[in-house]
């Protein structure tokens, strides 16, 4: 199809990037994520729930319903026991932007990439820390029919192509198959 296949790329720190509280995303995580949810909630027009604080207090009252003897609530709690962006999380950016400098953005550099190629979720810690676009489309499926996929990630700004190349992918492949309803009978 035209693509040019550069194979096994060594990318730096990848131990450290697939490691979410080395690299300090975890941190940064918890702290972005009760921001970005109060607010959400905060404009909503109607909610019974206006901050993430009210949706531990739900799930405390309902134990059963919300399953939390199988789920839990440690990554809401935690979130909630964070203070906005403050000096832990400002290394974790700080962290994050060197740790997408010297893999991503320079294997792109160097080798003229216009995109990676990873088999499933293989390099979603590698895309999510530097907030870059992917997409993930049907690759096969295993010998007992379940289906695995590929994804295309790229740099910021790289959407465009990365539609064209999975696309181009789906087209080529036709490896897609529309999900058949087995329905049981009583």
């Amino acid at each position: 199809m035209g693509a040019i296949w550069v194979d096994n790329l060594e990318i730096e720190s990848m131990d450290t990037i697939n490691d979410a509280v080395q690299s300090g995303e975890r941190a940064l995580m918890l702290a972005e994520f009760k921001l970005s949810l109060n607010s959400y909630l905060s404009e909503l027009a109607a909610s019974p729930f206006r901050s993430l604080k009210n949706i531990i207090e739900f799930n405390n009252r309902h134990p059963l319903e919300e399953r939390m003897d199988e789920f839990g609530q440690s990554y809401l709690l935690q979130s909630e026991a964070t203070d906005g962006i403050g000096p832990t999380e400002k290394k974790a950016i700080a962290k994050l932007s060197k740790l997408c400098e010297r893999s991503l953005e320079k294997i792109m550099r160097v080798h003229k990439l216009e995109a990676i190629v990873a088999p499933g979720a293989s390099a979603h810690s590698l895309l999510a820390i530097g907030g870059y676009p992917a997409i993930t489309v049907p690759a096969g499926y295993a010998s007992n029919g379940v289906p695995f996929a590929i994804c295309f990630g790229g740099l910021k700004g790289s959407e465009p192509k990365l539609i064209e190349i999975s696309y181009s992918f789906e087209q080529a492949t036709e490896v897609r198959r529309p999900p058949t309803l087995q329905h049981s009978v009583i």
